[in-house]
């Protein structure tokens, strides 16, 4: 598909610019992801494996942390469930009982940061961050769980977690009205925004939920391995990268304009030392977010602004270990 700027989708035409599928999801695009999900069931099951990162998804539902009894210690017992109190006044150990849940909370975390809202071809990241949540909340309901959502792009939209095709049509209304481009581009640059939505998901997420981490990562630093790390201790996280060719591989070369709909910028890539330049930054950075993630325990997919959806996130799966991307 051809290339297309920032500048070539804000013009006049707003009416026309609101229904390009490039530009914008609309709740019809993300209800027909259903149609997708297929390709992630059992959700509890998956395997994947990072490209350079993580390990395996674990291969069970996440017990929930609703007490309900202690009883003698058995072999084979999981000793993190050991009662501590019980086994000193009795000298006899006990594990304590947990209530497991029947529907599983799977929270949709998707980044509408301002650089989200950028491709050089197929759809803005934005776009495909918004798709890849619904056919994953999608998979969630065939499977009996509940659905919420975190979107945040400075500002936060937190969804509690809500059973049935309420729980994902409420979080489509949602991607729906948070992925405007022209609103969000309107947004100042400031603070380290993911990690302000670790910080949130701390407190949202319950122990036993899945979490599906979408986002470009351009945020991600050791602040954010600390909070994944607590995250990890009773639930279990995905991450889905999000990024454009563009910010893979350096451009041919010429000199291109770039615009954030306000702003004009010129990258210069005539140069080979300037492209190659340009190409160890890139390498360097996405080897960094692989690095940190890895140390997190957190698997990670990739989807580029010019995939399909849910081909792309299907081969990953289903390869179960390294994936590597294509050329530009």
């Amino acid at each position: 598909m051809a290339g297309f700027s920032h500048s070539s989708l804000f013009d006049a035409h707003g009416s026309d610019v609101a229904h390009d599928p490039r530009v914008a999801v609309t709740a019809r695009d993300l209800i027909d992801m259903a149609a997708s999900a297929s390709v992630l069931q059992p959700l509890r099951t998956v395997s994947a494996r990072a490209r350079r990162a993580g390990g395996h998804l674990s291969r069970v539902r996440g017990r929930g942390m609703d007490y309900q009894e202690s009883r003698a210690y058995q072999a084979g017992d999981d000793i993190r469930a050991m009662d501590w109190r019980l086994t000193a006044r009795t000298v006899e150990p006990h594990i304590k009982v947990f209530h497991e849940e029947r529907e599983r909370p799977v929270i949709l975390a998707v980044d509408l940061s301002p650089g989200m809202f950028f491709a050089s071809r197929g759809a803005l990241k934005s776009v495909q961050a918004a798709r890849c949540a619904a056919m994953f909340g999608w998979a969630a309901v065939a499977q009996g769980d509940r659905v919420g959502a975190l979107l945040f792009n400075g500002a936060h939209r937190e969804l509690q977690p809500r059973g049935g095709r309420a729980g994902i049509l409420r979080a489509i209304r949602e991607l729906v009205a948070h992925t405007d481009a022209q609103a969000a581009l309107a947004e100042a640059a400031g603070e380290n925004r993911l990690n302000a939505a670790l910080l949130r998901l701390r407190r949202l997420v319950r122990p036993g939920s899945l979490v599906i981490l979408i986002s470009d990562f351009y945020g991600l630093d050791e602040d954010s391995l600390a909070h994944l790390s607590y995250l990890r201790r009773h639930s279990e996280l995905l991450a889905v990268r999000v990024l454009d060719p563009l910010e893979r591989f350096a451009p041919p070369p010429g000199r291109y304009a770039l615009t954030d709909g306000r702003d004009r910028h010129q990258l210069d890539a005539v140069s080979g030392k300037e492209r190659t330049s340009y190409q160890d930054l890139l390498l360097a950075h996405h080897a960094a977010v692989e690095g940190l993630l890895q140390r997190g325990g957190v698997p990670l997919l990739e989807l580029a602004s010019d995939d399909q959806v849910g081909e792309a996130i299907a081969s990953q799966l289903h390869a179960g270990a390294h994936t590597h991307r294509r050329s530009a």
